[in-house]
């Protein structure tokens, strides 16, 4: 049995992904299908006993655990001002410089009130949530503000411990944005003007710090969300719910006493399947969706695998990711999609601990969310098998940024520090 304390590290800013319906022209939160796989070649194989070479380097975007977005020759991402009493969003350019920055937002004003939300950006346009529960719509050329909603107050948000910690998911003409509470459980606002377009109904559950997930199955949309106590299927066109699941693993006595998860992760979606995983002893489970997504059946529950806050991915059939043992402790995992089946749990050598994965060009890139490693390893369903690795030195706080891939560039973020690695092969 895992033991550890039950304090929470935060999650990054997490999003749901799909997969399968993001060839919209949006770029957002972990690679352009949400899944933490990001389409590049030629890249290096193993790296220098030094790590990959460092293009540039910059401390000016803030202390927060949002990771970059690239689109064409502009990188933008999100952090704190000095004093953290606004989120600021960032342009730079690919070789490093500040283009703008302008403050866009009110954080969570209690524990790790850094900045979560990664910004999605579409057509020209950029939207970001704020821990507080804005909704920001701003022009990626030059930061001005077109629209916002105070989510958090118009939707009456009923959130955890940690406030909100959401990406936007834009669907069609609809920015989707999931409050929880009394009043409603998700809603769509007008990407253009920020009107309501639908309010789902209300499930009287908090909101967890997940943003809603996307897919396409046998041709129908659907966009499936959390909550502290359910997982829940919507139809994206007009709000309605069409399923909840509540066999999250946990005792009668868990549920009586008012039981919340602390979820954090972008599900996996693939063939009509959702796998969704947290940690604390939660575990992972794969639902089935029925032909037109109208309702979601168990497969299979592992309990090994049970991430923080540091994402999976899907390789070859495999779920590579790494569980939670204590808040600064856990191993990794691989598990089969099929079957649930664990194939391997073990430790990171070397003194390293739980932390995120990506994968590219047939490699894992895993990120040590305690020491700052930075791994580059063979998907192999048999062992942990790490080529290479080295140690990000700068910056502040829980290395929580996901790292991000982009045409031969490796973004690593740590707290205030943003660095940029050539990791394409000459």
């Amino acid at each position: 049995m895992k033991k550890g304390m039950r304090l929470f590290g935060l999650s990054l800013a997490i999003v749901l992904s799909t997969g399968s319906l993001l060839a919209q022209g949006q770029h957002g939160w972990n690679g352009p299908n949400r899944d933490g796989i990001f389409p590049e070649t030629g890249l290096l194989k193993e790296w220098p006993a030094e790590g990959p070479k460092m293009l540039w380097e910059t401390m000016e975007i803030g202390q927060g655990y949002s990771s970059p977005v690239i689109v064409g020759d502009r990188l933008y991402i999100t952090g704190m001002n000095e004093d953290k009493t606004k989120e600021v969003f960032y342009a730079f350019t690919l070789d490093g410089k500040l283009v703008y920055k302008v403050d866009y937002g009110n954080p969570w004003t209690d524990t790790y009130p850094e900045t979560r939300t990664t910004p999605t950006i579409d057509g020209g346009k950029a939207y970001v949530i704020s821990g507080s529960g804005e909704i920001v719509c701003l022009n990626a050329a030059d930061g001005k503000e077109v629209w916002r909603v105070d989510g958090g107050q118009k939707f009456q948000r009923m959130t955890g411990k940690w406030g909100t910690s959401e990406c936007p998911l834009v669907y069609g003409n609809k920015i989707i944005y999931s409050p929880g509470g009394n009043k409603t459980t998700i809603v769509a606002l007008n990407k253009d003007n920020g009107e309501t377009i639908w309010e789902s109904e209300p499930l009287g559950e908090h909101s967890t710090y997940v943003s809603p997930l996307l897919v396409t199955n046998n041709g129908t949309s659907k966009i499936i969300g959390m909550t502290g106590k359910s997982v829940y299927g919507v139809n994206p066109d007009n709000g309605k719910i069409d399923w909840t699941f509540k066999e999250w693993g946990r005792t009668p006595e868990d549920l009586a006493k008012g039981f919340e998860s602390i979820a954090t992760n972008t599900p996996l979606y693939k063939d009509g399947c959702v796998f969704i995983c947290n940690g604390y002893d939660m575990g992972s489970f794969l639902l089935q969706l029925n032909g037109d997504g109208t309702q979601a059946n168990l497969v299979w529950r592992n309990n090994d695998l049970d991430t923080h806050h540091g994402g999976f991915v899907l390789v070859d059939g495999v779920i590579y990711g790494s569980n939670w043992i204590s808040n600064s402790q856990g191993r990794w995992c691989a598990v089969d999609w099929e079957t649930g089946k664990t194939l391997y749990d073990t430790a990171w050598p070397g003194g390293a601990s739980k932390g995120s994965i990506v994968a590219a060009d047939g490699m894992l890139y895993m990120y040590d969310e305690r020491r700052g490693m930075v791994g580059l390893a063979r998907p192999n369903p048999e062992k942990l098998d790490i080529v290479s690795q080295f140690r990000v030195n700068k910056g502040t706080g829980p290395h929580w940024a996901h790292p991000v891939i982009h045409d031969g560039v490796l973004y690593i973020r740590h707290g205030e520090m943003l660095r940029a690695y050539d990791i394409k092969r000459s």
